[in-house]
């Protein structure tokens, strides 16, 4: 399937590993013109010549910390200034944060900003653009909004669906749609060293909550991003879809 977006410019968050260097990779693939950004530019680096090896367009490498408070405009306003627009906004940076101190208002503060308010900030900076050419769209990459243990990222991302359902509906009419992707667990460093470093763990949790009865790849995962970003998905807007195996979602 052509996905149409040859002629689109693409920002992807979180670009260095897992879920968001998949979903580089198949936008490059698509003959997007790519912005990756991250942390660290060494990763970025790498990433960059994966994907010109594979016959993809010179991505841009910018580096952004969403956990710093001004990350997100600065990046916006760099984007503009040396790329000139976005057509399609990957918001995929984040990550769990569990607490051990649920009283702890720094490490609250730090999840929000990472996992709900950098997405919100840069996609407010670049949403006009959109809108005033009629065409765009922003894909936020979310996940579990309810948890059995306090887990900073949890409301965050919750916070991330219920303003993108706004958003989507401020925008349809002028040719943009606000998605959310929703993984489940997927092969990425993040589960495999943090939250089920154990091989032992991770065949309790498939037993007990995934019917497919494995982890999802990256891959799968960027799949439905991308399709989201697309021409073909037009029509579908202000909804999260979850990429997770079938698992029963209540059960965390």
């Amino acid at each position: 399937m052509d996905l149409k977006l040859s002629d689109k410019t693409c920002l992807v968050t979180g670009a260095s590993t897992g879920i968001g260097r998949a979903v580089a990779l198949l936008l490059a693939a698509e003959g997007a013109r790519v912005v990756i950004t991250a942390r660290s530019v060494a990763p970025l680096t790498a990433l960059a010549a994966e994907m010109r090896a594979a016959g993809g367009r010179e991505p841009v490498v910018l580096t952004a910390d969403f956990v710093q408070p001004n990350a997100a405009h600065g990046l916006a306003e760099r984007v503009l200034k040396e790329v000139g627009r976005i057509d399609v906004l990957i918001n995929n940076a984040g990550g769990s944060r569990p607490l051990d101190r649920p009283d702890d208002d720094t490490a609250w503060d730090e999840a929000l900003l990472l996992n709900f308010l950098s997405a919100r900030r840069l996609a407010e900076r670049l949403l006009p653009g959109m809108a005033e050419r009629r065409w765009g769209r922003v894909v936020n990459v979310s996940g579990a909004v309810v948890a059995k243990s306090v887990n900073g990222a949890t409301p965050a991302k919750a916070a991330l669906e219920s303003w993108s359902k706004a958003m989507a509906a401020m925008y349809a009419a002028r040719g943009v749609t606000v998605n959310c992707v929703a993984p489940g667990r997927i092969n990425t460093a993040q589960i495999l060293n943090r939250l089920h470093p154990t091989e032992a763990s991770r065949r309790d949790f498939i037993e007990r909550n995934i019917p497919m009865g494995r982890f999802g790849e990256p891959h799968e995962a960027a799949a439905a991003i991308t399709f989201l970003a697309s021409e073909s998905a037009s029509y579908i807007t202000g909804v999260t879809i979850p990429v997770d195996g079938g698992a029963l979602r209540f059960t965390l």
